[in-house]
């Protein structure tokens, strides 16, 4: 060995490299979950990831459980990054972004990794009331410009129409909460939205938009639901997954309100 690398100093840098080179191979192969989605009624991939991603295998599910069968098989990905269905630079113009028949994927998010979630079909549901409190989990802890709560009206077909901006009615919302003010869960933090969706009976959608802090970043997730199933029960704090790797750049929190197709109703 030279003298040069037994001096101090040349021992100091070969100990830094090593140091930078090990945190961005854990980087790598260990990203760190940063995002979120509705858990309770649970977005439709978490609810596939909760009941099958500890046995996607399992060929039970497609009898079982078909429409989350069909996701599994056109992308394992959706369901692993549940909690990363995302558009980035909306800007607020949601109605713009996110296409009719689009709603579900967010628009075809992320290269188009959720389109699976826009399949008609029967969706396995979640009971509610017609009062009820949605959870919405934040595993990073970005806290919300706002929080916006959908549910189609009475007499949609969800089963076999596109999912329509007509078709949803906003029926609870939140403005402006910081992370600090949600509640303290293992891996992030949680808030409930009130929701109030009177003259609803059936199967319905429960669709969410969350406007993310941190980032112009705007998450969309389709929840479904069965209207007169009594309370809602609560949910577990789901455990770390590996969320999207793509980290986007810092941009402005929209300033303006999307447009609505009715006034908000007090939860």
């Amino acid at each position: 060995m030279s003298n040069v690398l037994r001096s101090p100093r040349a021992a100091w840098l070969l100990a830094v490299a090593a140091v930078a080179l090990l945190l961005l191979t854990t980087a790598l192969t260990n990203p760190v979950s940063a995002h979120g989605a509705t858990v309770n009624p649970g977005s439709r991939a978490y609810g596939c990831w909760e009941r099958w991603g500890g046995d996607h295998m399992n060929p039970r599910m497609a009898t079982e459980d078909p429409m989350c069968w069909q996701a599994w098989q056109a992308n394992p990905a959706a369901m692993w990054n549940w909690n990363g269905q995302l558009r980035e630079g909306v800007g607020g113009n949601h109605q713009a972004a996110v296409p009719n028949g689009q709603l579900c994927s967010g628009g075809r998010a992320e290269g188009g990794r959720y389109n699976a979630l826009d399949t008609l079909g029967a969706w396995r549901t979640t009971p509610v009331p017609n009062s009820f409190q949605l959870k919405f989990f934040d595993q990073a802890s970005h806290g919300a410009d706002y929080l916006r709560v959908y549910a189609t009206r009475q007499g949609v077909d969800t089963l076999t129409k596109p999912l329509a901006w007509s078709d949803l009615e906003l029926v609870g919302q939140i403005g402006y909460t910081p992370a600090s003010q949600w509640q303290r869960e293992v891996d992030g933090v949680s808030i409930q939205i009130p929701v109030n969706a009177p003259g609803r009976t059936g199967r319905h959608i429960i669709f969410t938009v969350w406007q993310a802090s941190h980032f112009d970043q705007s998450y969309y997730h389709c929840s479904d639901v069965q209207f007169g199933g009594g309370t809602t029960p609560p949910t577990t704090t789901p455990p770390t997954t590996t969320p999207p790797t793509t980290t986007p750049p810092t941009t402005t929190p929209p300033t303006t309100t999307p447009p609505t197709t009715n006034p908000p109703v007090t939860g």
